[in-house]
């Protein structure tokens, strides 16, 4: 197979010529290109608009053609597929996984498949529990506190764009979005450049992963809280769980801390413990809205509302003169911003859209980098102290009942309170109460904020608009703290096995998912089990032991 880069279509072009093209950059006959993959799709925006394909294609004589084309944008393909290890006997003391997240889904999948029967804590509810209850909380503004955007199965992310986009590079992705698809996500997560599910996907995708893990032995307990840890000799032995019946002691020998970033009560159980652990930079900031039209007109330019162009999105970002950083994150093309709060008389702030990405606005959060050093106090909790105090003013400028504080971009610059909403509508839910955010958000925050709006904007003209929307306080984007590991994801304590974004390893579904991976290739590494090794075709064929 060979890998052929920057493969151009304009936007009136069918992808049946793709085959065409490949054969053109190959400079042989179209009658030769036995099969045409694309792997990746992107829009090129920056001289007109149009589509980019990296394709893989199957030809005749292909050692040949290779050397006879002289093309750099043609190469073998090289990849390693990812493979779970090998599959091993279930252990008499399952391994435990606790968080329901991306790192624990994949975490515990992987157990799964290689046998280890693994049970799954999850302090929140299934999706169609939950998103009932999210439901509710977004029309009346009654929180329950273990169900909600944060808590639950799927996490924080089951609420959201569902972004599958990262910075790193690992074997793993592939599998990961390979195994979403196989359950329910779109096909176009497989080849776009900025793959993304869509809440409403994720939850069907979420209904069919529970299944398969249910069906290899996975004994998946919702409502069941981690609220104690019981060390023997510097390892793990035992937790303490309560679960809709009560609490109830757990035996354990591996414990894997997926834990979302909004589980703090857990936290601060984890460091009374003596469970080791650090503060870590973040991010805070708002959420800032505007009309999808007018972000579209900014990217596509004349060819935005072209039927075959998806809702655009942005990446900004920029370095101010007072050392920090502002940067957006967490764009929702076509979404709302919806509430995110896990406690009561806090408010926050997060986004979300379906996978038509179809609502009238864009929001993305607008961010200003966060160190240890602006954290009241000391020690690895500070920056949940931090988080704790922009959630409660937030949530007492809005008036109660999780309405948040909102003002104009205008207003914000000039500094007086917003009356009322432009021609951007906030989508926000329960409701939002305009004010002025000098008055509710720390002065540091502020500054850094005005100072970036006019600098970003010269990047996407209109983002600084007098109209766009502030919303207020987007607090969660990562975790304050991370639980300490070493290279091969141990804590300091044996059998303790930190896991993804909550225990600061990770920041979004993709990168949490993989290192819930990698977390269960050195459990399957480690224990001392009977393994079934496998077939070239996968089947098990005989047992063998670690030494």
């Amino acid at each position: 197979m060979l890998q052929i880069e920057r493969v151009k279509l304009e936007l009136e072009e069918d992808e049946s010529l793709l085959r065409r093209r490949a054969a053109a950059a190959l400079r042989i006959p179209e009658t030769d290109v036995l099969e045409v993959q694309i792997l990746r799709r992107a829009v090129d925006a920056r001289e007109g608009v149009r589509f980019v394909y990296t394709l893989r294609a199957a030809v005749r004589n292909e050692k040949t053609v290779l050397k006879r084309c002289k093309n750099k944008n043609v190469s073998p393909v090289s990849e390693t597929p990812y493979h779970l290890p090998d599959p091993i006997d279930p252990p008499e003391v399952p391994p435990v996984v606790v968080g329901a997240g991306p790192g624990g889904l994949f975490c515990a999948l992987a157990l799964a498949r290689c046998g280890a029967r693994p049970i799954l804590l999850e302090r929140g509810w299934n999706v169609e529990r939950r998103a009932e209850d999210v439901e509710r909380f977004w029309k009346t503004g009654t929180l329950d506190p273990e169900s909600n955007v944060q808590f639950g199965e799927g996490g924080a992310g089951t609420f959201s764009d569902g972004k599958l986009n990262t910075g790193t590079r690992d074997m793993r992705h592939r599998f990961i979005l390979e195994t979403l698809a196989a359950h329910g996500a779109p096909e176009s997560i497989l080849y776009d450049a900025k793959p993304h599910v869509g809440t409403d996907y994720l939850r069907k995708v979420l209904v069919n992963l529970r299944q398969e893990l249910m069906e290899l032995g996975c004994d998946i307990r919702f409502g069941h809280r981690l609220t104690g840890l019981e060390l023997k000799n510097g390892s793990v032995a035992a937790l303490e769980v309560t679960g809709p019946e009560g609490p109830y002691r757990l035996p354990a020998e591996n414990l894997v801390l997926a834990l979302g970033n909004g589980a703090r009560d857990t936290f601060e159980m984890l460091h009374a413990a003596g469970v080791p652990m650090e503060p870590k930079p973040l991010a805070v900031g708002v959420r800032i809205e505007h009309r999808q039209s007018d972000i579209d007109l900014a990217q596509y330019k004349s060819m935005a509302g072209h039927p075959r162009l998806p809702a655009s999105s942005y990446k900004l970002s920029c370095h101010l003169e007072n050392g920090r950083g502002v940067f957006s994150f967490c764009v929702c093309p076509g979404g709302e911003v919806v509430a995110a709060a896990s406690e009561e008389a806090r408010a926050v702030t997060n986004g979300m859209s379906r996978c038509a990405r179809d609502g009238e606005n864009c929001n993305g959060g607008l961010l200003a980098s966060v160190t240890p050093a602006d954290f009241p106090g000391n020690g690895p909790l500070a920056g949940i102290a931090f988080q704790r105090e922009l959630e409660a003013r937030a949530y007492a400028a809005g008036g109660g009942g999780y309405i948040a504080p909102a003002q104009r971009v205008e207003d914000f610059l000039l500094r007086r309170p917003s009356q009322g909403p432009g021609k951007v509508r906030p989508t926000y839910r329960p409701g939002v109460r305009w004010c002025n955010l000098w008055e509710v958000l720390p002065r540091w925050l502020c500054e850094s904020l005005a100072e970036a709006l006019p600098i970003l904007d010269k990047k996407v003209k209109g983002y600084a608009g007098p109209d766009a929307v502030l919303t207020a306080v987007e607090s969660r984007s990562s975790c304050p703290l991370r639980i300490l590991r070493d290279e091969n994801a141990r804590s300091p304590i044996g059998g303790l096995w930190p896991c993804g974004e909550g225990a600061g390893y990770a920041g979004g579904i993709m990168s949490a998912a993989a290192d819930g991976l990698k977390t269960a290739e050195q459990i399957l590494k480690s224990a001392p089990l009977s393994t079934v090794s496998r077939s070239p075709l996968g089947e098990p064929t005989e047992k063998r032991k670690h030494a």
